[in-house]
């Protein structure tokens, strides 16, 4: 008994510990930001790079899943729902599944399993070869040129993503629709926006914006939490991913509660 509570202090005061951390590194980062020092010419090379990787070579992705999606849905939808005479929902039921929730969801896990491993790999790689002290040694503050920009990059990536991933999944249902039943493109658009709602927008845009601030923010600090070796990396990466979902859920989980209280 005594070796159970060691052991489960020891896991919680080290997760305190994390917790804290991650919390004064996320402040710091505000302060630089709020400080504006940065050259902006180094800061937009730095950004446009990591737009590049995490929006723009993801599109191809994005396109696949968001067809897809919006063709399962509207199936299933077209399927099920007039059998209980449910049928007028449909429209309503796509907003909610596909505009409020997967869309920022899907997006958010991709930009996790693609530039948020890339991430921290790419930082933890930079403390074993000891390019962060290089850079310290210069004057050059780490944080300021490689965690801002990607933080920047990867939260307006995943904001772009989720409004094109939102315009393909419902291209993706309008096509099983003209397949399912006759119908027009404009009529199709007019049946979805009646059941749309500015909210409904503006909940899409804002999970992708705080998303995105969360899963940059405790990629780039995993990515600093590497200390000595290169068997940390796998190790830190992993964590990353993790508590990316993890944060990612929580955060869907407490806006739409607000929205809904």
């Amino acid at each position: 008994m005594h070796g159970f509570f060691y052991e489960f202090g020891k896991w919680f005061l080290d997760h305190v510990d994390h917790f804290t951390s991650f919390c004064a590194y996320s402040i710091r980062l505000l302060l630089i930001t709020v400080q504006r020092k940065q050259s902006i010419r180094t800061g937009l090379r730095v950004l446009f790079k990591q737009v590049l990787f995490t929006g723009v070579d993801a599109l191809p992705l994005i396109t696949i899943v968001a067809l897809s999606i919006g063709a399962i849905s509207i199936f299933q939808s077209q399927t099920f729902l007039p059998r209980f005479g449910g049928e007028p929902f449909i429209g309503k039921l796509l907003v909610i599944v596909i505009i409020r929730e997967l869309g920022p969801l899907l997006t958010g896990f991709i930009v996790i399993a693609r530039s948020g491993t890339a991430i921290t790999a790419e930082i933890g790689n930079m403390v074993v070869s000891h390019e962060i002290e290089a850079l310290e040694a210069m004057g050059v503050d780490p944080m300021r040129y490689i965690s801002i920009p990607r933080i920047f990059g990867v939260t307006a990536s995943l904001v772009s993503l989720n409004i094109y991933f939102n315009i393909f999944a419902i291209l993706g249902g309008f096509f099983v629709s003209k397949l399912l039943i006759v119908t027009s493109l404009t009529a199709f658009l007019q049946k979805l926006l009646s059941s749309t709602r500015l909210s409904d927008i503006i909940i899409s845009i804002s999970k992708g914006f705080i998303f995105g601030i969360l899963i940059s923010l405790i990629c780039t600090f995993q990515g600093f939490s590497v200390k000595f070796s290169s068997t940390e990396v796998p190790q830190m990466t992993t964590k990353a991913v993790v508590y990316s979902i993890a944060a990612t859920f929580i955060a869907d989980g407490i806006v739409t509660f607000i929205y809904y209280f």
